[in-house]
């Protein structure tokens, strides 16, 4: 992707334009890391940019702003640009095409208004963004107060940064941050979601969610994870403390190749922690009584408000719904622990026992049994269909209805105890069954 970015700003400089690598990209190349994709900005304007590249996309191009398609790459090419009467706190008013400078200035922060001529190999800095990168500092670019003021998505996009890049938010604007938190609310969901999950993406997930409570936009993006600050625990089974300390705890113990939906299952795992929460008068132990089943409706309701795919919401939930069933896993009936395993969700339920596991007591001994009942099912690929179908059934002269359904359930229970192992074995239990019945 390097090449074929600079080769874009290349053929724009043939034609006589300016043209620059801007932003996060120019950031992460400083920094020694691969792009995940490359901005260009220049002075041509949409018209020119499409005359000139021959596959073009107009994402939005009265703002200036086109796709550039290079084979199976795809470069954002936009015009410099001026911005400002934002009345709504999400997006301007008003835009109109400038220089490279004034395009710098209207950005975020100043380690993002960095400008590199991949050509001439020359850095182009209006903002100081490199001596804020060389000091891992996160500060607006200008004024706090206005840069907040025209996108209040910014005040989240600052704590983003300061954890996934393990800098240091400048202390004016950190105040401005915690001065405004309460504007976020009026961004809408899906942008809050989006950067909430590269929030919480290993390996500074736990940082994150620091910043997050510091800063006071928890309490307003995440108000239920913003009660678990206080909620304490019961040191005999959680000696880490508070269940937001169990949280974080969890969290800087993601695996770098996490599900996607672990950092989501930890948070929402215990939501319910502080609304269930009772004393036991006589021993002062603590319980949190039915909050597996009372957070698994709360975490649906968070990640529907955060606009999740409905997939990505009910797998979720079956992991928080279940969570409490894996400290029984020994103790199961073959036929129990076998459906547990045999769950869609037991990769993701799984990791968060194991996680759950090292941010309180840090005994893996239920994780690595399950993981050895798990290896064992791989290897007996005859259990994972059910034995026999309705359509099985119906040809044996049953009618389908409530005692076709149970008696498939008796079927499938006693497959996976390993009392019935073959179609003809339970074929003549079922025969047997219904004349009996």
């Amino acid at each position: 992707m390097r090449d074929i970015a600079t080769e874009i700003v290349r053929r724009l400089q043939a034609a006589g334009f300016s043209a620059y690598w801007v932003g996060g990209c120019v950031r992460d190349f400083l920094l020694g890391r691969e792009p995940h994709d490359f901005d260009v900005a220049t002075d041509a304007r949409p018209e020119s940019i499409e005359k000139l590249f021959p596959h073009t996309i107009a994402v939005g191009k009265k703002f200036g702003v086109m796709v550039v398609v290079e084979g199976q790459e795809q470069f954002q090419v936009a015009t410099f640009r001026a911005e400002s009467d934002y009345a709504d706190g999400r997006r301007p008013g008003k835009v109109s095409f400038g220089d490279a400078q004034a395009d710098a200035t209207r950005r975020d922060f100043t380690i993002n208004g960095l400008f590199f001529d991949p050509v001439a190999e020359k850095l182009h800095d209006w903002v100081r963004g490199e001596a804020d990168l060389q000091a891992r500092v996160i500060r607006t670019i200008g004024n706090p107060e206005e840069r907040f003021g025209e996108d209040h998505l910014r005040l989240l996009r600052a704590v983003r940064f300061a954890a996934q890049l393990d800098f240091k938010i400048e202390p004016e604007t950190f105040a401005a941050i915690q001065a405004h938190a309460a504007k976020i609310k009026v961004i809408s969901a899906e942008r809050i979601r989006d950067e909430l999950i590269k929030l919480f993406a290993p390996p500074h997930a736990a940082r994150g969610l620091e910043l997050l409570r510091e800063s006071g936009l928890l309490e307003h993006i995440l108000p239920e994870l913003a009660e678990t600050i206080t909620c304490d625990q019961s040191p005999d089974f959680h000696p880490e403390g508070t269940v937001f300390a169990h949280l974080c705890l969890m969290l800087s113990k993601l695996p770098t190749d996490a599900h996607p939906l672990l950092p989501w299952a930890v948070l929402m795992h215990d939501i319910a922690k502080p609304v269930t929460a009772s004393r036991d008068p006589l021993t002062g132990s603590i319980h949190f009584y039915e909050h597996e089943r009372i957070g698994a409706d709360m975490a649906e309701t968070i990640l529907t408000r955060l606009r999740f795919p409905r997939k990505q919401i009910e797998d979720v939930v079956v992991a928080v719904r279940h969570h409490m069933q894996f400290k029984d896993a020994k103790q199961m009936r073959k036929a129990t622990l076998r459906r547990l395993l045999l769950r869609p969700t037991f990769p993701l339920e799984l990791q968060l026992h194991r996680l759950d596991c090292l941010g309180s007591h840090g005994l893996l001994d239920i994780y690595e049994f399950l993981t050895e009942q798990a290896a064992e099912l791989a290897n007996q690929p005859e259990i994972r269909p059910p034995l026999l179908t309705g359509a099985d059934l119906i040809e044996l002269g049953m009618k389908p209805g409530r005692a076709m359904g149970a008696l498939l359930a008796e079927i499938r229970e006693k497959q996976l105890a390993d009392e019935l192992k073959t179609k003809r074995e339970a074929l003549a239990w079922a025969r047997s069954h219904s004349v009996s019945s």
